[in-house]
């Protein structure tokens, strides 16, 4: 049974970690080891799940792939969790896909960031619009990849089956405009994770994405909590310990220029330390080089450290 939108927006006023799409050697989903992790967040505390996100690298699955990975979730998951799967592309490749997600009882639709060349705002509206009436299930959409005007994103919170809104933009002063703006009922997440946490919770932001969090998700819970009850010093110190890795997920790799090629591997490299599945991952990412799988380990050796100082001990 799927959750109501108030229990959506109270999940979304939270830490939502992203499930990473384990592969094969053959490159081959493993749904076994995609459900072993998914248990083992909810039993380390975490209840909202991006299932399909572009950190489960969304585009290179087919749409029967997304279909299946948003299933092993919804199936091994407890009735609690809340499960946002990831919809994009043509219009009617994604009413289609919203439907097939319905069917198998995901809570809401995550609408990826728009990878159209050209772009126009009201046309976005009524995109998000016939997204809503594919299904009764509520929309998440999810701001990244271009600078959309401030009486965009109130618009965008004032569609009917918008209940949230993932905002992964750098300028802290446009989400605080759009929260004022926009509607009262609609929950706005910080998409830029742990480092943007503090500066987005003081401009509106009631919830946020995983960075470290999708392997240790005890740090985010613990930042979640030092924001809810303005322990600032705290949840600076808590976004401090995830800096080193998260810095890292923002490299190129080696024979590239383009930044965070590695931020995948990287996540799932922290999957494999932290005792859960990574696995490979599917072109055009590239797998980690072993010097900076070596110092991923290395930074998350630290990050454990800190994790027994700031959270275990607390």
């Amino acid at each position: 049974m799927t959750l109501t939108d108030e229990a959506i927006r109270d999940r979304l006023r939270g830490v939502a970690v992203g499930l990473l799409t384990p592969f094969d050697d053959d490159l081959g989903i493993v749904h076994d080891d995609l459900a072993e992790n998914a248990t083992a967040l909810y039993e380390r505390g975490a209840r909202t799940y991006l299932a399909t996100a572009n950190i489960s690298e969304y585009h290179s699955l087919s749409q029967q792939e997304r279909v299946d990975v948003a299933r092993t979730a919804v199936e091994a998951l407890p009735a609690d969790a809340c499960v946002l799967a990831g919809v994009g592309g043509s219009t009617a490749d994604a009413r289609d896909l919203v439907r097939e997600y319905a069917a198998i009882g995901v809570d809401a639709m995550m609408v990826m960031p728009p990878d159209h060349t050209y772009l126009h705002e009201r046309g976005l509206l009524e995109y998000y619009r016939k997204l809503g009436d594919a299904s009764d299930r509520p929309l998440v959409p999810y701001v990244r990849g271009f600078d959309p005007s401030v009486s965009y994103l109130e618009a965008l919170t004032e569609l009917d089956d918008v209940v949230g809104v993932k905002y992964a933009l750098t300028d802290t002063v446009k989400l605080g405009q759009g929260v004022a703006a926009g509607a009262d009922d609609v929950v706005w997440v910080n998409g830029l994770a742990e480092p943007y946490a503090p500066a987005y919770w003081a401009e509106g932001a009631e919830g946020f994405s995983a960075g470290v969090s999708n392997f240790r998700p005890e740090v985010g819970l613990a930042l979640f909590d030092a924001l809810s009850e303005g322990e600032w010093e705290r949840a600076r110190a808590l976004r401090e310990a995830c800096m080193p890795f998260q810095t890292l997920r923002g490299g190129t790799g080696h024979g590239n220029e383009l930044p965070g090629a590695v931020s995948v591997p990287v996540v799932k490299a922290g999957l494999e330390f932290a005792g859960l599945n990574g696995g490979s991952v599917r072109e055009p990412i590239r797998p980690l080089p072993a010097e900076i799988r070596q110092e991923a380990r290395r930074r998350y050796e630290r990050l454990d450290e800190e994790i027994g100082r700031l959270v275990d001990d607390a």
